[in-house]
């Protein structure tokens, strides 16, 4: 029987409660060596809704998981039919004020790094540099046969070629950029091939019950050891993916501050967990910092 990967996390009644009190994000900016953590939180000022908060879509929608997608030519049907439309709406989202005061850390020196598991590149689009993309990027497609990179607009324009007229109107969109469709929405939706090999292709981002790359975690691995603290911002650690490093920096007793409003499952580890909307927190820590979010540089 294949098992399928933790989507949930039921939160134990003794966790430590929440705090609006900001002052421990703003000591932990001025003494720097930051490392930034962010999970889909950040993106939902963006129109780009999380998995698991309060409308999440989690309560409606079971992402692909990658043993879905590789065994069932049906399955990849299903996801590119909704992931081609959901794309056009994923691809006009803008960097929100969150993204531009992690942006603004960084320019001013504060941060050592920033790791997201948002495959968004909303981090980058404010301004951010050096990000790792620890789920990968909706921006480039891989071929699973010879591992050929190449960038989603060339796939959604052999996509629209492909299928003339399909505009079937979606229900939701979700963190993953795949839309909600219906199998009669879906229809006899035609997906590409690799135009190198014929092979399947795949949005280059980890699926669910897909690991990350081993250099990759050994990479981020890295950042963590060398942060003097750890910010995490908007992710509810569900999946070991992110809480992992959470508890690396705890177990070194590198801090752990959480930014988010419900309970993570890295609460135990962090010295603390402030419960305020995300962009709003971050603006003020930016106001107490005497550091102004640059907006021009998300539009």
């Amino acid at each position: 029987m294949r098992m399928r990967p933790t989507l949930n996390w039921t939160p134990p009644e003794d966790l430590p409660p929440g705090t609006t009190d900001l002052g421990s994000v703003v000591d932990a900016l001025s003494a720097g060596g930051v490392l930034v953590l962010s999970g889909a939180g950040i993106s939902t000022q963006s129109g780009i809704p999380d998995y698991r908060g309060e409308g999440g879509s989690l309560s409606r929608h079971t992402p692909m998981t990658y043993q879905d997608f590789t065994s069932s030519a049906q399955a990849r049907r299903r996801y590119w039919a909704r992931s081609h439309l959901g794309w056009r709406t994923f691809a006009r989202a803008r960097p929100n004020d969150g993204h531009g005061a992690v942006a603004a850390f960084g320019r001013h020196g504060l941060l050592s790094g920033v790791i997201t598991q948002n495959v968004d590149g909303l981090h980058q689009g404010a301004g951010s540099e050096g990000v790792v993309e620890l789920h990968g990027s909706l921006d480039r497609v891989v071929c699973l046969a010879c591992g050929a990179l190449s960038p989603r607009r060339e796939l959604a324009r052999r996509l629209e070629k492909a299928n003339p007229g399909f505009a079937p109107v979606a229900s939701a969109i979700n963190p993953d950029g795949d839309a909600d469709l219906t199998d009669d929405q879906v229809g006899d939706f035609r997906v590409m091939p690799c135009t190198i090999c014929g092979g399947i292709l795949k949005p280059d981002v980890v699926f669910f019950g897909e690991a990350v790359p081993p250099p990759r975690v050994e990479h981020c691995r890295g950042l963590v050891r060398a942060a003097a603290s750890l910010l995490v911002l908007g992710s509810s650690l569900t999946v070991m993916s992110g809480l992992r490093f959470v508890r690396q920096a705890a177990q070194a007793g590198i801090p752990v501050l959480i930014v988010n409003r419900d309970p993570t499952r890295g609460d135990i580890h962090a010295l603390t967990r402030i419960a305020l909307p995300l962009s709003t927190a971050l603006t003020t820590v930016a106001d107490c910092l005497g550091i102004a979010v640059d907006d021009e540089t998300a539009a």
